[in-house]
């Protein structure tokens, strides 16, 4: 079996100045985006986004993802850890960010820079949809050299089953790189190519929330499940996964809405 290696979560440091990877994933992830936003822009001018335009939306995404990220890890998966130590709220480089509530942040940050630049909601959510999947995946690496979000137990015979050491013996999934190669690499791809053509106002956005919605999904089946606000619920779902089905369910309902409109 597999060994997790154990990486030191601090990457470099600089005098007193620590530098994690979690932290650098991140950064990563907002380097890709900058990088994807233009060469989207330049394959799809008549949309009208300038280098400028992109790099508000980065600030804007940023402000969403940390903030939005951060209080949904806070409310809807660890709320008896962090209120009862506050101080540990805005320790964001020690890792846990919940991607719903990131994503609802982003949604918040959209919302408001398109408000202010005069961008219909949709145009700034189906522009920045397919760069978002890259930025996920490094997080999902970020989460494997923290060695946190591990899988549930797998057979031994599983050629990539990994043990933890940091969590018990037990061979088990190695779930972030799952999820950083179907919500990451798979749904760029999705998207990526999907929107390289024009489409109808929503369906890129609404692709997004199908596709990561059904990944996340199924990749809760080899991840061991965050206790969440609800816990396990009905049929044996996580909080994760329930947290899936509206997104799945109002993707189905955009995609099929943006079909009856044109292009």
């Amino acid at each position: 079996m597999l060994i997790h290696p154990q990486i030191n979560p601090i990457a470099f440091s600089v005098g007193p100045l620590s530098v994690r990877w979690y932290g650098l994933m991140y950064l990563i992830a907002f380097v890709l985006f900058i990088v994807l936003g233009r060469l989207h822009a330049r394959r799809r001018p008549e949309s009208g986004w300038t280098p400028q335009a992109i790099d508000d939306l980065l600030f804007y995404g940023v402000l969403g993802v940390i903030i939005g990220g951060r209080l949904g890890e806070v409310l809807f998966f660890q709320p008896g850890y962090y209120f009862s130590n506050p101080a540990d709220i805005i320790a964001v480089w020690k890792g846990g960010m919940s991607f719903h509530g990131g994503f609802l942040g982003v949604l918040v940050a959209m919302w408001l820079y398109g408000r202010k630049h005069g961008r219909g909601f949709w145009e700034v959510t189906d522009f920045i949809a397919p760069m978002v999947p890259l930025g996920l995946a490094a997080g999902r690496i970020g989460n494997f050299i923290n060695g946190e979000l591990w899988g549930r137990p797998a057979s031994p015979d599983l050629p990539w089953a990994m043990v933890f050491p940091l969590v018990d013996d037990l061979p088990r999934h190695p779930s972030q790189l799952y999820q950083a190669a179907g919500e990451g690499l798979l749904l760029f791809l999705i998207l990526w190519f999907f929107a390289a053509k024009p489409r109808p106002r929503m369906a890129v956005s609404a692709l997004f929330l199908l596709g990561y919605g059904c990944l996340r999904f199924i990749a809760e089946f080899f991840r061991t499940p965050d206790p969440g606000i609800f816990g396990t619920l009905s049929m044996g779902l996580s909080t994760a996964q329930w947290l899936c089905v509206p997104m799945v369910l109002a993707g189905a309902l955009l995609f099929g809405y943006s079909r009856k409109l044109r292009t």
